[in-house]
């Protein structure tokens, strides 16, 4: 079988949420001083926070909706209609109209035509370097065939420090930003941190495909979320769900075992170290060492699916954890 290939693409409705969000107080939550693009164009849309495109993206964040959400909304409008077929509850009423709208008044085609240059070397960095990565064999042993198309949005819009993953019919979509650039710089070019682009697609992918795992596998995984994950307190506060604790190991995990593989084992220990002290994760060389020895497994056809080996998940990461730990 031919070996398939991730997508990355501009997507308007991406950078049209990305506009919303410019004119809401996001930008002033994120990071105080963003690169110029994000910058610029705060500044081209701060008269418009009043519009009910703005307000409505306002009320949503107030009441804790995440960006996943807003994201997922608008790349299941049509585009450049903006029609909606199905609108979930939760969207404000006319949202699509007042976002259309917003289109027009803000006259985002013309600011984005003054940053296509940005915008398109963006895209042409970002398909340099995921050309290389073949996510869809690394996650195979783990989540079994990939079947949806896996697409990432290089976005020097916002968010600008975070990403988002969403699943949009056959595709799975990571929208990342380059690493963080300040001021009056612009944004950071994304083909000169590999690591860091591959960690930010690989993560979101592991994410929404375990997610979809455990799903499948619910009366397997039952008994098995009896078990407590050997997790911290600031971890299991920022995930009480058991659930939602593996598949954040999991996704933080996959990533470095793919950094340690296919990029360079000091990238892999820079990545771990981050998420030690951005999460106060410890246990993540644990992880690391698990999901290392389930692969071996694997190959020697010890294990033929990851749901095989997951009762043996907990007692092995507590094991590893004592040798590991940072």
């Amino acid at each position: 079988m031919a070996e398939r290939k991730l997508q990355v693409r501009i997507d308007n409705r991406v950078r049209l949420m990305s506009a919303v969000l410019a004119a809401t107080k996001w930008p002033s939550s994120e990071q105080p001083r963003p690169h110029q693009h994000a910058r610029t164009t705060t500044k081209r849309v701060a008269e418009f926070s009043h519009h009910p495109a703005v307000t409505g993206a306002q009320v949503l964040l107030d009441q804790g909706a995440p960006l996943e959400a807003l994201f997922t909304y608008a790349l299941k409008l049509s585009w450049p209609d903006l029609e909606d077929q199905h609108v979930p509850r939760w969207v404000p009423p006319k949202w699509n109209q007042h976002l259309k709208s917003y289109f027009t008044a803000t006259n985002l085609e013309t600011i984005w035509g003054e940053a296509d240059s940005e915008w398109q070397k963006a895209r042409q960095e970002t398909d340099e370097i995921l050309d290389k990565a073949d996510f869809y064999s690394f996650l195979e042993p783990f989540v079994g065939q990939v079947v949806e198309q896996l697409v990432f949005l290089p976005n020097i819009s916002y968010p600008v420090s975070r990403s988002i993953g969403v699943r949009i019919g056959g595709e799975l979509v990571a929208i990342g930003p380059p690493r963080p650039a300040w001021g009056d710089n612009p944004p950071w070019p994304f083909n000169e941190d590999p690591a860091h682009i591959y960690a930010t697609a690989l993560s979101e992918y592991a994410r929404l495909l375990m997610l979809s795992y455990l799903r499948q596998h619910a009366e397997e995984v039952a008994p098995i979320a009896q078990k407590p994950l050997p997790i911290g307190d600031q971890f299991r506060a920022a995930y009480p769900n058991w659930g939602d604790q593996f598949t954040e190991l999991f996704a933080l995990g996959a990533v470095a075992l793919f950094l340690e593989q296919s990029v360079a084992p000091h990238e892999a220990k820079a990545y771990v170290l981050l998420q030690h002290k951005m999460k106060g994760l410890n246990v993540l060389p644990g992880v690391v060492s698990v999901l290392r020895r389930y692969m071996s497994d694997y190959a020697n056809n010890k294990y033929e699916t990851f749901i095989k080996y997951l009762p043996n998940f907990p007692g092995h990461l507590r094991v590893a954890k004592t040798i590991t730990t940072l």
